[in-house]
């Protein structure tokens, strides 16, 4: 047994430090990068905001807003391969989608025959496993890199550096870092198992870049801030997917439910009601999914994962326009003209209060 004394670090815990600069406008800020890989020969210019390869996010019709503005998503794998095959051969998903797998055999197959028999479509690939540690992961990831030398490789999820460093050298272009803090993932009172999200990426970002690796911060987002922070404590990418539920263009079962107000009709004297919409969101280890995608939950496993009903948010391009605005607005504040310098001119401050609620979040 061995405990580290060490405080770790969430999102919530810091605040960044304001700094002159000499950028006068939003508008000045470039907040694109171009991404230069370890082992993937191609190079894309985008802004690193992922969509999660969750089940109503991780869609076709998703994807194609997120590609608008140069922003990627991760398509999720329950997919027939035939859906698939349709969607990438009538967009243009070289750059900005990501398709995923997991260590089932008709995973595998499905990944393979798209990279073979349609090699100039979609040759970005996630290995997507909670539990990144199994010694299946880091064999799964040297026999992509093997087979497919030229994909983008994004495997996850992991929280430390050894084993960052360890599928980086093992051939993964991107380790996606995070385990237990998604909104729909209950790892953490389920195993106990997690660690804080901020002190995540400032570990495996240092150890990614430092061979000439990247890192995916999954997880953890609550407000659009939280962005701006994952980039700036060394985050490649940022991923999301309890951001994006919610949005007119995600997926999932639509609910309405009545709820009393405190205005009273003057004709009854009776208190009044409103409807409010809801979508359905769950997580893709909850036992919801395994019944929706595999037939029922493993005898050998717990639900890690939660059902939410979440309130309509709009349209998916208005909720990108918050996201790249708070961005800008962001870079404006610490001088950083690129998105690349972003993690260069971040300075946290540690905090035990970062709101003010006395009105709500």
């Amino acid at each position: 047994m061995k405990i580290y004394e060490q405080t770790e670090l969430d999102f919530k815990d810091v605040l960044v430090k304001p700094k002159r600069s000499f950028i006068n406008s939003r508008s000045e800020v470039e907040i694109t990068r171009e991404y230069k890989f370890k082992w993937c020969p191609r190079k894309i210019v985008g802004t690193g905001i992922i969509s999660a390869n969750m089940a109503t996010v991780g869609t076709f019709e998703v994807a194609k807003h997120m590609m608008q503005n140069k922003m990627f998503c991760c398509l999720h794998k329950h997919y027939p391969v035939e859906d698939l095959i349709k969607f990438i051969t009538e967009n243009d998903c070289r750059d900005y989608v990501f398709l995923s797998m997991g260590l089932r055999d008709e995973d595998y197959a499905k990944i393979e025959k798209i990279l073979t028999e349609y090699p100039d479509k979609c040759r970005n690939i996630c290995i997507d496993v909670p539990n990144a540690y199994i010694p299946r992961v880091k064999e799964l990831v040297i026999k992509m890199r093997e087979k497919f030398p030229d994909i983008l490789l994004m495997v996850g999820n992991a929280v430390t550096a050894e084993l960052v460093e360890d599928l980086i050298l093992s051939g993964a272009d991107i380790v996606k870092c995070g385990i237990g803090s998604g909104s729909a993932c209950i790892t953490r009172r389920i195993t106990g198992v997690g660690r804080p999200q901020l002190s995540t990426i400032f570990e495996c970002a240092d150890t990614a870049h430092g061979i000439g690796g990247m890192i995916c911060s999954d997880g953890g987002v609550v407000y659009i801030g939280d962005i701006c922070k994952a980039f700036g404590a060394g985050a490649d990418f940022v991923m999301m997917g309890g951001f994006y539920a919610g949005c007119n263009e995600a997926a999932g079962d639509i609910i309405e439910r009545t709820y009393l107000t405190d205005q009273i009709d003057p004709e009854t004297g009776n208190r009044m009601t409103t409807v409010k919409q809801f979508k359905v969101f769950y997580g893709m280890s909850s036992e919801y999914a395994q019944n929706k995608h595999y037939h029922g939950m493993p005898k050998y496993r717990a639900s890690e994962g939660r059902v939410v009903e979440v309130p309509l948010k709009g349209p998916i391009d208005k909720m990108n326009q918050d996201i790249l605005g708070g961005l800008r607005s962001y870079m404006t504040y610490i001088g950083a003209r690129r998105l690349k310098d972003v993690s260069k001119c971040t300075t946290f401050y540690r905090v035990n209060t970062q709101l003010n609620t006395v009105f709500g979040d």
